[in-house]
């Protein structure tokens, strides 16, 4: 019988030659382009800018070398040219910048899977992750090697015949620059797009953080369907503030710019909201993507300061300048959208996704967005199949769709149990759909609050809430209650002098219901209420965890915990009238 080709060949491999796919052809064809294009900005480190032709010469230089620290037994499992079973993992311990990015490749290019740590974890959580992940080594920036190293010794002492390795990557960058007719793309077979390429964990509010494994053609395939919604060009230049170890960071950031050929400049370490306003103003920019949270402290600061100089039209102009700004994650309130919208002259893209599932809802990148319901994450993306589990126009979100995850890594019983019988996996949220358009109410396990005979959405009330002109932030939850099964919990954070010209500083819950009735039915009104100073708590993304912060600030006691929550009763009712409800 006839085979393919490669049967009857040896394998095409060489130094400088790339595994055949298409992430690598295509770099490898944008490498050949006269004059040379910067596909990477490092603000980080001085401004640092490389090539695509240097890129990929630092990603072949570390290949080598990594691929010299691994044990003779996971060469040969990279060198298998069939599927010989469980794919190589390896993790990368960067945070973004130039480093991440020739680390992240040259573990691709070696033919296994990258699994991206934050750097921000304490060394005995990263052993979880290499553990979990099985980790053959862990590639470190510069910044992380400390950290890295530790691992290293860690998992050496939890097993004495453990070949795992720290490889560092600064001794690989800015290598000697090859020619672009040097770099070939090999013959051989495709790499199974199938196959495991990227690993994200879970952010773990439920438990353990679970590796959600996503197949080597997110690296490419969905990539692409990403840039063609976003209609992504080698023009476009991207600002990279979020963290490069989660969904929105790889899926919607990383991967989608770099196969488009565009340039990525990279921001990492604490958010600055001056820095970004700053950097805005300067210009060069046409993309940016942030959480609800950046976006709020962007506005706290271009209210407080940059709303009283004289140049405060320079900071608008520059924010104009840009295509887009996207936001994922969370909902963003309605009075953040609309300043925003003001700024920017138009609005904030949202969109609906998980780790597992990428994004299936997006508001497309058109100049008719007006059209777009306040509120809404948007219309149903291209190839997607979802459903709502009640079978009508609300209910959980359940997905199908192509760039979904294969599987929970190394946990086959999780992986069954986050699927319906006939194969949607149940995302935990709850939508409503009005036409076309999409709208998150919340997560089903905190959003979601029964109180009184009621269903109500916990982000409904927030963006009410939020509207009014003296709240900074506010995070609503269910706080369970014998009578009414649950209350409606509110924990605001009021704005301040910077802020405000006369900000409220003895804000009771009888004011703030007061101040809502106008917004708000009776029954949604917040029953209690707690004062937090400064910002609410947030996540390495930017969320609010809702399953923590709940009952740290509404405990089973509350009611013996003095003026830290008010508490809303009902006034006695007069002879004949109704029962005062909550």
């Amino acid at each position: 019988m006839d085979g393919d080709r490669t049967l009857y060949t040896p394998p095409h491999t060489s130094r400088n030659t790339f595994p055949c796919h298409s992430l690598f052809a295509r770099l490898v064809r944008f490498a050949h382009q006269h004059p040379p294009r910067l596909c990477v900005r490092d603000a980080n480190n001085g401004g640092q800018e490389a090539t695509h032709a240097q890129l990929l010469s630092d990603v072949l230089h570390l290949r080598e070398r990594l691929r010299s620290n691994l044990s003779i037994n996971v060469r040969a499992a990279l060198d298998q040219r069939k599927d010989a079973g469980e794919a190589v993992y390896i993790a990368v311990l960067a945070p973004g910048g130039y480093e991440y990015t020739v680390a992240m490749l040259a573990v691709l290019a070696l033919g296994a899977a990258v699994v991206p740590v934050s750097v921000a974890v304490p060394a005995e959580e990263a052993v979880y992750f290499a553990s979990k992940s099985r980790a053959a080594a862990v590639v470190c920036a510069s910044g992380a090697l400390r950290l890295g190293l530790t691992l290293e010794k860690m998992m050496k002492d939890r097993d004495s015949r453990s070949t795992f390795s720290c490889v560092p990557v600064a001794p690989s960058t800015f290598t000697s620059l090859l020619r672009p007719e040097e770099m070939i793309v090999s013959s051989d077979l495709y790499l199974d797009d199938n196959a495991p390429g990227v690993v994200i964990f879970t952010s773990g509010t439920t438990g353990p953080p679970k590796g959600a494994v996503m197949r080597r053609g997110y690296t490419f395939e969905g990539a692409l369907a990403v840039a063609d919604h976003y209609r992504i060009t080698q023009d476009d230049v991207l600002l990279h503030l979020l963290p490069v170890h989660h969904a929105t960071g790889l899926g919607i950031m990383f991967f989608p710019f770099l196969i488009s050929g565009a340039l990525i400049e990279y921001k990492s370490g604490g958010f600055s909201p001056e820095w970004t306003w700053e950097r805005w103003r300067e210009g060069g920019l046409t993309f940016f993507s942030g959480v609800p949270t950046i976006y709020m402290r962007m506005r706290r600061y271009f209210e407080a300061t940059l709303a009283k100089r004289p140049d405060v039209d320079e900071y608008v102009a520059g924010a104009r300048k840009l295509r887009a700004c996207l936001c994922g994650t969370s909902a963003l309130p309605k009075p953040i959208s609309d300043f925003w919208t003001d700024i920017l002259g138009r609005k904030i893209l949202l969109r609906y996704g998980a780790t597992e599932i990428g994004a299936v809802f997006k508001v497309p990148l058109t100049n008719n967005n007006e059209r777009v319901p306040d509120g809404s994450v948007g219309t149903l993306f291209a190839g997607c199949d979802v459903r709502l589990s009640e079978g009508g126009a609300e209910g959980e979100i359940l997905v199908k769709s192509p760039e979904m995850f294969s599987k929970y890594l190394f946990d086959p019983d999780a992986t069954r149990a986050a699927h319906t019988e006939d194969g949607y996996y149940r995302t935990g949220d709850i939508a409503r759909r009005e036409g076309e358009f999409y709208f998150i109410l919340g997560r089903a396990s905190v959003d979601i609050i029964k109180s009184g005979g009621y269903k109500l959405s916990a982000l409904d009330i927030e963006r009410e809430i939020m509207a009014l002109s003296y709240i900074a932030e506010v995070m609503v939850v269910g706080v369970p209650d014998e009578e009414f099964g649950e209350r409606v919990a509110a924990a605001v954070c009021l704005k301040d002098a910077g802020d405000m010209e006369f900000p409220v500083t003895d804000l009771t819950i009888e004011r703030l219901r007061q101040d809502l009735r106008a917004r708000l039915a009776g029954y949604k009104m917040p029953t209690l209420m707690r004062i937090v100073g400064g910002e609410l708590p947030k996540s390495g993304t930017g969320k609010v965890v809702k399953k923590v912060l709940g009952p740290q600030f509404f405990p089973p006691d509350y009611g013996t915990r003095g003026e830290e929550v008010q508490v809303w009763r009902p006034k006695e009712p007069r002879e004949g009238s109704l029962k005062a409800k909550l």
